[in-house]
């Protein structure tokens, strides 16, 4: 599998991610271990998890499962060097540690209890799951207000208040890199302005939602991507499982996530399940496997781009990482462009 490298970094990863995010919750330990010993002989060196993980649902309960499992994984493999872990410490709101804010005291706590649950000295790539100021991701982009944000110089001060945190422990060699998640191009920028102040280290790479069906990333994050070398973790690249077809015809398959979450995060609409066939309407017109196209897109983009993927089972994992080294055709993504230009937006 072709090996890409994360931003100005000098990690070199998998182009294909694996994610666990459900492991723990919807799937048990031993699935989870089958999964990253079939991801590993196909290639992915890479994986992806979180402290608040497994969802579907989150609970404050679970919170740190995913890891947990991991961490066995590593323990019982003695792989740890084979693979590259990334993890995110929770920010401001929600269930996790009561909804506590990243400061340079929780980041540092919440960094060393990553490591003790994965069962490792220490951690590839350390990411913020959520900017404590909001965002515009998982829908909330329909009533998104930045004038309700604290001001830009509390931001700040507790950006680079945070970014310390980070540098002691790269210092320490508890982590190597630093990401972001569900951030925005103000946030971002505002993150590599302060690193090249000096503040902290330099963050690598950006975890944002993006598929055929959301592309909000395309409208800014894509030219700071570009530009500024910040390699994009595309996390649902299937749309939650509607660009794999199982939802076509209003089909709601057991122990799916639809089943389990009910409105896959605010996705769920009869337009979008309608724009989701059309693409795979595509794949099957030129004989690809609508799983496999969906990931190939993603590694096509004119940006840094990676997907992470997700499977309930080793069946699901191989249409998926099929989708390495794949070039779609000119004809397939002219398809593709035009099925969005008429269907923009899906939800």
């Amino acid at each position: 599998m072709r090996k890409v490298k994360l931003g100005r970094t000098d990690l070199d990863v998998s182009e294909i991610c694996l994610g666990s995010m459900t492991w723990g919750s919807q799937d048990h330990e031993d699935n989870g271990h089958a999964q990253i010993d079939y991801a590993l002989e196909r290639g992915v060196d890479f994986i992806d998890t979180a402290e608040m993980y497994p969802v579907n649902p989150v609970k404050a309960e679970t919170a740190g499962r995913t890891e947990e499992i991991i961490g066995n994984w590593l323990t019982k493999t003695g792989k740890r060097k084979d693979v590259v872990i990334a993890t995110k410490i929770a920010g401001g709101g929600g269930m996790i540690r009561n909804g506590e804010e990243m400061t340079a005291d929780s980041v540092t706590r919440c960094i060393d209890a990553s490591l003790k649950r994965l069962q490792t000295d220490y951690i590839d790539l350390y990411q913020f799951h959520w900017p404590n100021r909001g965002s515009y991701h998982f829908r909330q982009n329909w009533k998104f207000a930045p004038d309700t944000q604290p001001g830009a110089d509390q931001i700040t001060a507790n950006m680079i208040d945070c970014l310390g945190a980070l540098e002691t422990a790269v210092k320490a060699g508890k982590i190597r890199h630093f990401g972001l998640s569900n951030e925005s191009a103000w946030g971002m920028a505002k993150w590599l302005e302060l690193a090249e102040a000096g503040h902290g280290p330099r963050a690598a790479t950006i975890q944002n939602e993006y598929s055929l069906m959301c592309r909000l990333y395309d409208l800014d994050l894509a030219e700071l991507g570009h530009h500024e070398d910040v390699t994009l973790l595309a996390y649902s690249p299937l749309a939650v499982g509607m660009l794999s077809g199982k939802y076509a015809d209003g089909a709601v398959p057991a122990n799916s996530r639809l089943e389990a979450n009910g409105n896959l995060g605010g996705r769920a609409n009869p337009r979008a399940f309608a724009i989701a066939d059309k693409y795979v309407a595509v794949a099957k017109e030129h004989g690809l496997h609508p799983v496999t196209m969906a990931n190939a897109w993603t590694l096509q983009r004119p940006f840094p781009c990676l997907p992470i993927i997700g499977a309930r089972s080793i069946e699901q994992l191989g249409p998926v990482l099929d989708a390495a080294g794949q070039v779609l055709s000119e004809a397939v993504m002219t398809a593709l462009d035009k099925v969005h230009h008429e269907n923009p937006m899906p939800y």
